[in-house]
């Protein structure tokens, strides 16, 4: 971003502070879950951040889900071998002043996301945002941009109350609150179901409207409390911008109003069903505006470029999970016959198969839809992972196997039916660590190993139930 335009930005963002009397701003950071964290500055403070940044401690870089530090920062190099991350040193939030947003639920505040950098000014290698923002300057060395629409699922519950903590619950995660269901399901897009949910509806669509996110519109999806929106198409940057700051809104526009929000993809409640992200990807040459991936001829489902595409995104499917499906939970929304992939297929308009294609002959909205992600995804991530593996399919020409009309077959190879499958997959795979760096991939490989270690040790209602009694 040039001097000037930088200038621009900060005086229509300052007129804004004006006209909306801020005095807050939150300056956030997605982290490597694609989890916002930050600082909350007096308003007065924009011009010095602007100009120097906001620190944070690194080891924030260093964390697994529960928070916990799953590398020794107090050692030289932290085990990184990165003297930068030695005794949790600072790394430093610089904003993005196109990113700011007046938050509607929250009195006179407003919200900016920021880009990581070291002390020196360098882009910070593990910024999950700078991830995606390289594989986007890949895609424009070929002279292509990238465009997608979202479609992502959640659960709402209603709390129970009073909700009294106490500190017995200050546990490390977070003691998961007593909630009761919204509606009692399964009943897929029914109209009365969607007036049961119109109160905290009307709230959301107020607010997210108010953030000027995309919203497309507001669905009742199958299982007992269990929503769907959908956005419009847009960039990848913007996309992955737009869904950290939905989920964080989500979470506290519901908590303020006496629910809780959940993009985990499958809750452990009774008959709870469980909740994907469906990511509509296509390719756009912008000298002429036209699809990339749209075909030519009737009995094609994609352009030979498309058909390559999806050659790329299938040959690297399994280390990609990773980034699509990066919880332990998100494996068990793998069945047969679920409506969820669980096999490396593809085909027309076939919601069973892990890439389903949709469009055709002159059809600009020619797409696409990789139905393998969980909403608890990092954006950042997931994004940067299709548009590497798509332009490594279109570089070596990779032809897919046939599209299929049967996608739970035992014919079709399986997606890993584990986060450690699929992590073993990520740490031997040559194109990742030569798409990302061998640090990269180092790295996301011993956070997610901390966290399948500490599953691993930990005792499960089933093996208490299961031998307590028995031995």
């Amino acid at each position: 971003m040039s001097q000037s335009t930088n200038q621009d930005l900060l005086a229509t963002v300052k007129d804004q502070i004006a006209k909306h009397q801020i005095e807050l701003i939150r300056f956030n950071f997605a982290d490597q879950h694609g989890v916002l964290r930050g600082k909350a500055l007096v308003a007065h403070e924009l011009q010095a951040v602007v100009e120097r940044g906001c620190t944070m401690p690194s080891s924030l870089l260093l964390k697994d889900t529960s928070h916990r530090t799953a590398f020794p920062v107090w050692q030289r190099g932290a085990g990184l071998e990165m003297d930068e991350f030695s005794g949790a040193a600072n790394v430093v939030m610089m904003p993005d002043l196109s990113t700011f947003r007046v938050l509607p639920w929250a009195e006179r505040t407003a919200s900016i996301l920021c880009d990581l950098v070291d002390p020196d000014g360098a882009p910070n290698l593990f910024d999950t945002r700078n991830v995606l923002r390289q594989a986007l300057v890949k895609l424009e060395g070929v002279g292509l941009e990238f465009r997608c629409g979202l479609e992502i699922e959640f659960s709402i519950f209603k709390l129970q109350m009073p909700q009294t903590p106490s500190f017995a619950d200050a546990t490390q995660p977070n003691c998961p609150p007593a909630v009761n269901p919204v509606t009692l399901g399964y009943q897929y897009l029914t109209d009365s179901v969607l007036d049961q949910w119109d109160d905290i509806y009307q709230e959301l669509h107020r607010h997210l409207s108010g953030l000027g996110l995309p919203l497309r519109s507001m669905e009742v999806e199958f299982g007992p409390s269990q929503c769907e929106l959908t956005f419009g198409v847009s960039g990848a940057l913007e996309a992955a911008d737009d869904l950290v700051t939905l989920r964080s809104a989500v979470r506290q526009i519901c908590r303020r109003h006496g629910y809780h929000a959940t993009f985990m993809c499958r809750p452990g409640l009774p008959n709870v069903m469980s909740n994907g992200w469906h990511l509509h990807q296509s390719l756009v040459d912008p000298r002429s505006g036209g699809n990339v991936f749209a075909p030519s001829e009737d009995e094609q489902l994609l352009s030979e470029a498309g058909r390559h595409y999806v050659g790329g995104l299938l040959e690297h499917a399994g280390a990609s999970c990773v980034f699509s499906t990066p919880t332990i939970n998100g494996y068990k929304r793998f069945h047969p016959n679920t409506l969820a992939p669980d096999r490396l297929s593809w085909g027309r308009d076939n919601r069973g198969a892990m890439l389903r294609v949709l469009g055709g002959v002159g059809d600009e909205a020619s797409r696409i839809e990789n139905r393998a992600g969980e909403p608890a995804a990092n954006p950042y991530l997931f994004l940067a992972s299709q548009i590497l593996c798509g332009l490594d399919g279109m570089a070596r020409k990779l032809e897919p196997p046939p599209p299929t009309n049967e996608p739970y077959s035992d014919r079709v190879p399986g997606l890993p039916a584990s986060l450690s499958e699929a992590v073993n997959e990520l740490d031997s795979s040559a194109f990742y660590r030569e798409a990302l760096g061998h640090r990269f991939v180092d790295y996301l490989v011993a956070i997610k190993r901390f966290e399948i270690n500490r599953f691993q040790a930990a005792v499960t209602d089933w093996e208490h139930q299961e031998y307590f009694s028995l031995f």
